[in-house]
């Protein structure tokens, strides 16, 4: 049996175990959840069984095709890729495969789901990283980069105020972008509100992302109500 034929043994393996999965219910749940991908594109596996059977096949033969192969046909199989890549130890190479896999990603869910283990004990190469993806104009680039800067670069030891103003400076009328943006500010009020108040007052976001980042902010039990009145009186 030839390469080429153990490739395709594998591949169709790995689709057969994740369609066996399949909960119909939870698929018609999910769909209407993420309006960018197509129904019939999705299976309906819940994700704590999807990263299950990532951990089962992480590093076996069949997993290192499957990551070799892109685009997928199903949103699961993007998941099972992200969830593969999560458990990367070595940093480059998990750079190496994000940059091939980050430009198919075409879903919120996939794009926030994703966060590599090994991130956290390379933070200094991190940063880097992060701003080049923040400025991609593929939407889940974008998104993805801003997000890996919320969950690391909002601390006391990691935080800068210059992150606020390469979040500032992203311009997109993308959803899914300033949605993101709006999640970031209204993070990193309830983490750094001095220095993040003034992005607000200086009315540096535009009006959707701007009112989204108060709203989500007053809806956060770590604004304290004296910061929630003061934030309502920023609305535009």
């Amino acid at each position: 049996m030839g390469a080429e034929t153990f490739f395709c043994v594998f591949m169709i393996a790995i689709k057969d175990e994740l369609l066996a999965m399949s909960d119909r219910e939870y698929r018609d749940f999910s769909s209407k959840l993420m309006p960018s991908v197509e129904k019939d594109r999705v299976i309906g596996i819940r994700i704590p069984m999807l990263r299950q059977y990532a951990k089962q096949i992480n590093n076996s033969c069949e997993a290192l095709q499957f990551l070799d192969t892109l685009p997928h046909t199903y949103f699961e199989e993007d998941n099972l890729h992200a969830f593969l890549i999560e458990q990367i130890k070595d940093y480059n190479e998990c750079i190496k495969r994000l940059s091939a896999f980050l430009p198919f990603v075409n879903n919120w869910a996939t794009c926030d789901s994703l966060n590599p283990k090994c991130f956290k004990r390379n933070l200094p190469l991190l940063i880097e990283d992060t701003k080049r993806w923040i400025a991609s104009r593929h939407t889940y680039v974008c998104r993805f980069g801003i997000g890996m800067l919320m969950r690391y670069f909002l601390e006391e030891e990691t935080f800068k105020s210059e992150y606020l103003d390469l979040v500032a400076s992203v311009k997109s009328e993308e959803y899914y972008i300033m949605m993101m943006q709006a999640w970031y500010f209204a993070t990193a009020l309830a983490k750094q509100y001095d220095s993040t108040l003034s992005i607000l007052q200086d009315k540096r976001l535009n009006d959707w992302t701007h009112n989204k980042t108060i709203q989500k902010a007053k809806e956060s039990l770590r604004i304290s109500p004296l910061q929630k009145r003061e934030l309502a009186r920023l609305k535009v």
